[in-house]
């Protein structure tokens, strides 16, 4: 039966790529998202699937309820885009400018409503219920799914499951990492008041370059002498701005940064010791320092048992070269937040397509997916739905038992 499923899945490729398309050509702002939430609801709403609106605010529930009691299964699909401008040259290029999918969320949502027609055209052969989350900003913190969650849309879920697009891998294969995966992703910003004057008198001033820089190099002491070699840790500045003529000494600076970690007491340990250091530079150098330290999203865990099912489950269909083991990396996902409430896994499937120029990094205006990838992440999606809510007996006895 699942190979049926399967080539249901093939059987929609056209029409991902028009749902893709569409939404590519249409991008809509994270907590901005008007069109797209309705063009979703009323596409699961075609299919007779239950639908809520306006979860969390701008996100859609759709929920598939099986013929027969079971587990409660819930997919998640993210479908904001980034104000990046689209340097593509494709005939789905983005018409709204600055706006484009820079990340491939147009592709999980398109890939979640094909798992979607599938799974409700089999709604007879499940035991237990899916819940299809499309959620809305997953770009901007704090986020859609802490909203979404707030609203209830993880009642009554057993476990839960999520895919990223990449282009970083090729097409077809899955990328999986059991325990961290992604890290979590903190920000802050540091405004340095001191005293400007000529740049030919700095006895006359505090010079806010001077504590910037003081700031910036021992910041990075942090990761290289008080963090353990073995668990990682990022703090990076990345915009500095003071001043306007180069005779003049600032009386002010900003800084802005982000700091990346996995474990939490490193997270935490991180930014006690950037507050110890704004502060304790400020009384050295006589300036007055004011940082504003933001919490973003966790770090995605994988749940052991959760990612077995997952490897078990794409073994039966997939190759052994197909499934690779990565490396956590520190970008940062707000899937980290279902993870924190329900038992599931989170994993990326490759869409990496030289010929077809899909190998820009994410959130760059080049940006584009092999769109084969779809069919692959749907595959692994119905699958998973399979393993949880398709009945025993109904499932074909394996060789070795007979």
């Amino acid at each position: 039966m699942l190979n049926n499923w399967f080539a249901q899945i093939e059987a929609m490729y056209e029409q991902m790529v028009a749902w893709r398309r569409h939404m590519h050509q249409y991008p809509e702002l994270s907590f901005q998202e008007v069109e797209t939430p309705k063009m979703i609801a009323g596409i699961l709403e075609s299919y007779g699937i239950d639908v809520k609106t306006h979860v969390g605010g701008r996100g859609v529930v759709g929920t598939i309820r099986g013929a027969k009691p079971g587990k409660t299964i819930a997919l998640r699909a993210d479908f904001d885009a980034l104000p990046i401008p689209d340097e593509k040259d494709v005939p789905y290029k983005s018409k709204v400018p600055g706006v484009m999918h820079a990340c491939g969320h147009d592709g999980h949502t398109a890939t979640l409503l094909a798992v979607a027609k599938v799974l409700s055209e089999n709604r007879d052969k499940l035991s237990g219920n899916v819940v299809l989350l499309h959620q809305h900003a997953e770009e901007l913190a704090p986020g859609g799914a802490l909203e979404m969650i707030a609203d209830g849309c993880l009642d009554g879920v057993d476990v839960v499951f999520g895919t990223h697009l990449t282009s970083q891998a090729p097409t077809g294969t899955y990328l999986y990492s059991k325990g961290y995966a992604m890290a979590a992703a903190d920000s802050f910003e540091i405004k340095v008041q001191g005293k400007g004057g000529h740049g030919a008198s700095p006895h006359e001033t505090i010079d806010a370059v001077a504590i910037g820089a003081q700031l910036i190099n021992q910041l990075q002491y942090i990761v290289s002498r008080q963090i353990n070699p073995q668990k990682a840790a990022v703090l990076s500045v990345g915009s500095f701005h003071a001043g306007n003529a180069g005779n003049v000494i600032a009386d002010s600076a900003i800084l802005k940064g982000t700091v990346r970690s996995f474990d939490e007491n490193v997270r935490e340990h991180m930014q006690r010791e950037v507050t110890n250091i704004v502060n304790g530079i400020g009384v050295a150098l006589h300036a007055d320092c004011q940082l504003t330290y933001q919490s973003g999203y966790p770090a995605v865990y994988n749940h052991a048992a959760e990612t077995d099912v997952f490897l078990e489950t794409v073994r039966q269909f997939a190759e052994g070269s197909q499934l690779v083991e990565m490396t956590p990396i520190m970008g940062s996902e707000d899937f980290a937040y279902y993870l924190l409430e329900k038992p599931g896994m989170f994993f990326f499937t490759g869409a990496r397509n030289e010929e077809t120029g899909a190998k820009y990094p994410h959130h760059h205006p080049m940006f584009d997916f092999d769109e084969q990838a779809m069919v692959h992440a749907a595959k692994a999606l119905v699958a998973l739905v399979y393993h949880y809510a398709v009945e025993e007996e109904t499932k074909p006895v394996p060789e070795a038992a007979l």
